[in-house]
């Protein structure tokens, strides 16, 4: 092979290698392009999909709330369809008889702007609690106050209203109702006054006025227990030389026997200091006077905490007086129906 041969091949070899050289740089560009333009078209293509699916895709209209206030339910129902908008329905007994099942109170109020498919609030009427005047001869008169107030609660009218009774002398027991007006069964479409008749308990019974001169604070506790009189204590400290711990004066009456539970006066002497390891007093509080005789109780708590009644009693109010004889320290606590109305410690 000669010289010109060699050299000829060598620069086709040459060429070759350039070639090879040119054509990967020349698929290395092209790639980046294709990169490129793949990513510029996803993002073209992401770009008008959105625009075609917002365009599509419409956020509620805006709709005016109509007024349903005073309509029948399935009224206001109708009405709420046709706006595309959703009810959200709450119960509620009204005053009125004639509203049962009428729109009361709705929100958002009539004429507000709101979204489609928004929930309006709509109070529906249940009608009354009670459509007429039940019975109430028999029944306890504080009961029924009670069962009223709380059948009523959160009424803006209460549709049935007592008025102040008439209290009369009756064999059933105090606070009793014996009568009525107006009668069981009268309809309600308005408010109503009923009128009752209550037993003040057997008041026409009469007692013996027992005669308390030289008894003492032991045996007048144990008479205020057991007795229908209602007693009236003024007490004294003893004067030297003065016989103490005894009833000393006591209201007269020209009659043997007098109603029930009418006040007798009476005066106490109380000894000066202790006496057996007891101090003696009076525990005097006023309440309110009651139409009837009340159970109450003074209940005695001692200094170690021992507990117990000192003496139960039925008393129809005003000022209560109750001779005492009882240890230092000791709590005394006036109790009405259960309920403590007042508390002393003696000292």
């Amino acid at each position: 092979m000669d010289k010109n041969e060699v050299l000829g091949k060598l620069k086709k070899i040459k060429l070759s290698k350039a070639n090879v050289h040119n054509y990967f740089e020349n698929l290395q560009a092209s790639g980046k392009t294709l990169i490129i333009t793949i990513i510029v078209s996803v993002l073209v293509m992401l770009f008008f999909c959105g625009v075609v699916f917002f365009a599509h895709v419409k956020g509620p209209e805006e709709v005016m709330v109509p007024n349903v206030l005073g309509k029948p339910l399935t009224t206001a129902l109708i009405e709420m369809q046709k706006k595309e908008l959703y009810p959200k329905i709450t119960l509620r007994y009204s005053d009125t008889k004639d509203d049962e099942n009428t729109i009361l109170d709705q929100s958002p109020k009539a004429g507000s702007i709101v979204k489609g498919y928004s929930r309006v609030s709509l109070v529906v009427s249940r009608g009354t609690i009670v459509d007429s005047v039940e019975n109430y001869v028999g029944l306890n008169y504080e009961e029924l106050k009670l069962r009223l107030q709380t059948l009523f609660a959160g009424s803006t009218k209460p549709l049935i209203v007592l008025a102040e009774p008439q209290f009369k002398p009756d064999v059933s027991e105090a606070g009793t109702i014996l009568e009525q007006d107006p009668p069981e069964g009268t309809g309600i479409s308005e408010p109503v006054t009923v009128h009752l008749v209550v037993s003040r308990g057997p008041t026409f019974e009469n007692t013996r006025v027992p005669n308390l001169v030289g008894t003492n604070v032991e045996k007048l506790v144990q008479t205020i227990s057991r007795s229908k009189l209602v007693f009236d204590i003024n007490s004294r400290r003893a004067q030297p030389g003065e016989k103490s711990d005894m009833v000393v004066a006591q209201q007269e009456f020209e009659q043997e026997f007098v109603p029930n539970y009418t006040r007798v006066a009476l005066e106490l002497v109380l000894p000066n200091g202790e006496v057996g390891g007891n101090v003696y007093g009076v525990f005097n509080y006023e309440v309110v006077e009651y139409p009837y005789p009340i159970p109450m109780e003074i209940r005695a708590e001692e200094a170690d905490g021992t507990t117990s009644v000192y003496v139960s009693f039925l008393h129809n109010g005003g000022n209560i007086t109750i001779p005492y004889a009882v240890k230092k320290e000791t709590k005394l606590s006036l109790w009405i129906d259960d309920r403590k109305e007042k508390e002393i410690i003696v000292h």
